[in-house]
């Protein structure tokens, strides 16, 4: 794939705080990339570079290979959808979306042709003579899209546009935004700090913590195969046990006590005696059975339910004291319902879908 954005070893502060720290990413053409963190880890400020509100402390900023340190903003081939979409209240729709190519003294018959082409990709070609205040939450948002789809930019820049939305909007407009990107094949550089919007709408998700990259992958890379703890619990619902290497059996094979079970787990030879290591658990993943079931492998007390409609969230606390979260979808074969809280309880899971990561953060 044709490399559209090269971040070179950026490095970025503002006084004493060091926001990126020699950040190397390529994003390439046609894709939709997800840069995805808690705040303050940095997203926002790589999107504000690469936009050219912002200039590196060191660094090179390429856009389809060329340096674009320097130029400003109106020179970059790229355009930007905010947080807060701006819109000029006292212009209709047409105009505000007309707005900047009028200041480019485009010719009128271009600008008309072009402005309905924007409107018609975010399906509002009857909307052009309304108001801002004439439209919806995720109307307006369909604005601020085509008034930056109308100039044609090599790369749209998304700050958390959605955020403003109630949860069923924001999920029908996530939808629509992929459905979008695809129609339209323009490369997508995404902001967010929801983890479900990152995973449902991305090719590739970049996850950051303090102005680093932790993992770059597939959204079902991300979340089944988490590269470090981190990751494994800031991506999705998660269990984590705790374990410990207490012998060597033999080249490959490493016997860990882990909490609330004895096991043989096969480790990388990177472990050595006395590591400590969590095992990563995901809640879809664990099953309620009998205690005497052969399938289980802990067991404690079921201390809550929480019926959602299509699953049953379950709170299972171990003999430690440690709580684990399983998540019982209606549809499969599994006996939930017929446990009662207060009730002692087996959890089971298949064997494999269980993750070891080291205890490094």
């Amino acid at each position: 794939m044709k490399p559209v954005v090269q971040f070179q070893s950026i490095s970025k502060s503002f006084g004493a705080n060091t926001v990126l720290r020699s950040l190397n990413l390529t994003i390439v053409e046609g894709e939709f990339l997800t840069l995805l963190g808690p705040s303050g880890c940095g997203k926002t400020t790589l999107l504000r570079l690469l936009a050219g509100f912002e200039l590196p402390d060191s660094g090179d900023i390429l856009l389809d290979g060329a340096r674009v340190n320097a130029l400003p903003p109106d020179r970059r081939n790229v355009n930007t959808v905010f947080q807060s979409y701006a819109l000029f209240p006292h212009l209709s729709v047409f105009d505000n979306v007309a707005f900047s190519l009028r200041m480019k003294k485009i010719p009128s018959m271009e600008l008309q042709e072009r402005v309905e082409q924007a409107l018609a990709a975010v399906d509002l070609p009857e909307f052009g003579t309304r108001k801002p205040r004439q439209l919806s939450g995720g109307q307006q948002q369909r604005v601020a899209l085509a008034r930056a789809l109308v100039n044609r930019p090599r790369v749209l820049l998304l700050d958390e546009p959605l955020s403003a939305l109630d949860s069923k909007l924001r999920k029908a407009m996530q939808v629509e935004l992929k459905a979008l990107q695809r129609q339209l094949g323009i490369t997508f550089v995404f902001v967010t700090h929801d983890q479900e919007e990152a995973l449902s709408m991305s090719d590739r998700v970049v996850v950051m913590r303090n102005g680093v990259i932790e993992q770059i992958g597939g959204p079902r890379e991300i979340y089944e195969k988490p590269a470090n703890l981190f990751v494994a619990q800031f991506v999705g619902e998660s269990n984590l046990l705790e374990g410990i290497v207490t012998a060597r059996l033999d080249g490959s094979s490493l016997a860990a006590k882990v909490e609330g079970l004895d096991c043989v787990l096969r480790l990388a030879k990177s472990y050595h005696m006395g590591d400590r290591f969590n095992v990563l658990l995901r809640p879809e993943d664990l099953h309620l059975v009998d205690p005497s079931d052969p399938s289980a492998r802990l067991s404690g007390q079921l201390v809550e339910q929480i019926y959602k409609g299509m699953t049953l969230d379950c709170v299972v606390e171990l003999d430690s004291g440690k709580r684990l979260f399983a998540s019982e979808f209606f549809d499969q074969e599994e006996h939930a319902r017929d446990f009662q809280v207060g009730q002692r309880v087996g959890v089971s899971w298949i064997g494999g879908r269980e993750r070891v990561l080291k205890n490094n953060g």
